[in-house]
This record gives structure tokens, sequence and C-alpha cells, in this order.
């Protein structure tokens, strides 16, 4: 589903403008990248946790050669769905 499609479905739904909609979803994509630069983590109830998680630096090996490489620390940005995403989609286990 692109962004065009969401806005279209937000505003049949809630009855506000494709216009309003859109503006709300760029909206909610920059607060999630505020809050991920400065706190590290978003948590939105029902659908799950954003975080900023850093990796160590660690040894690798090209496949293709089979040379060892150093693979260097970063920062990932990781997504936790919460239980009840889960369970409505896979189905309750």
């Amino acid at each position: 589903m692109t962004q065009s499609q969401v806005a279209t479905h937000l505003s049949d739904k809630v009855g506000i403008t494709k216009k309003q909609a859109k503006s709300a979803l760029e909206e909610l994509t920059t607060l999630v990248v505020r809050e991920l630069k400065r706190e590290g983590s978003l948590r939105l109830a029902g659908l799950g946790i954003f975080r900023k998680r850093k990796t160590k630096a660690r040894i690798g090996r090209n496949p293709a050669t089979g040379q060892q490489i150093k693979i260097p620390a970063r920062t990932r940005l990781r997504f936790t769905p919460a239980k009840s995403l889960k369970d409505s989609v896979l189905g309750a286990r």
C-alpha cells in the first residue's frame, strides 16, 4: 500500500480531504524521525516500538573470495510489533 492509497483510505474513513490526510501522514513521519533522533525510541500503542540499536564492530567474510573483512559499528533501526498486532495479523497461538 502506498502513501497515496493510505491518504485516500484515511480521507474516506475519517471524512477529511486527501490533502489533509497526506499532511497528517507527513507530520506522523516527521514525528517518528524527530523522536528517534532525540529519544532513540517511539512506542505507538497497538502498533509497536521503533528503536535505534547500536551494533558492534565485527569481522565478516567476503563470500566470493573468503577474505576476512572488518564490518564497522553502526546504528540501525528496529521495529518490534505489539502483541495485539501480531495476534491480529498472524492469529493467536
